[in-house]
């Protein structure tokens, strides 16, 4: 992330990604393989390229790319895009809305203090021990553990949306596009980035 001025002189939060370029790989349709469907790569692989992937990449035109996804798309619905196709930053414009998916950053196995924001208890009268215990996860009725009970457990690595960010600049020389404010992940992690249906 960085902040950038715009027109006005506003300091703006932006975060800088690197989208593209991205390839048609392949397109499906209902006749050859059930349903419709076109598979985008991302980033050329120099290395490390087995045969069976080579001779994948060299049936639809394309080098090797390190990553590859398949959105589901009505036949109607997919633009003239040909298999091979390059597809750059340029479709995109400042000031248009875009949902952007990512996995976030894996916290490992954590309490409840961290995971859902407890408050803990208190250190005083014999307490030394209690400071980030969850307290109480049953009830007289019913005697049980209800479900959904907020308790300690795997906490992110899991895919997130965040929705309607703003376009602010589009880098069609560098392949960058300026999003206002942050998107989930780690630096250098994948993204998906789609329009948005906001008006």
């Amino acid at each position: 992330m960085t902040q950038i001025f715009n027109q006005n002189g506003e300091v703006l939060p932006v975060t800088v990604i690197s989208a593209g370029p991205c390839y048609v790989v392949r397109k499906k349709n209902t006749e050859s393989d059930g349903y419709d469907a076109i598979q985008i790569g991302y980033q050329e692989k120099k290395k490390n390229v087995n045969h069976p992937e080579q001779g994948y990449f060299t049936k639809y035109g394309v080098k090797p790319l390190k990553f590859l996804k398949e959105f589901r798309i009505e036949e109607s619905e997919i633009p003239n895009l040909q298999e091979g196709q390059e597809i750059k930053v340029n479709i995109f414009s400042p000031g248009e809305y875009v949902d952007i998916f990512g996995k976030v950053k894996g916290r490992g196995f954590t309490g409840v203090v961290k995971r859902h924001g407890f408050a803990g208890g208190p250190k005083t009268h014999g307490q030394s021990d209690r400071l980030r215990a969850p307290g109480a996860i049953g009830s007289q009725q019913p005697q049980r553990v209800k479900k959904g009970t907020r308790m300690a457990g795997r906490m992110g690595g899991n895919q997130v949306a965040i929705k309607n960010l703003q376009i602010v600049q589009v880098d069609p020389k560098n392949n960058l596009l300026l999003i206002k404010g942050a998107v989930p992940g780690p630096k250098k992690g994948l993204l998906i980035i789609k329009e948005s249906i906001k008006k």
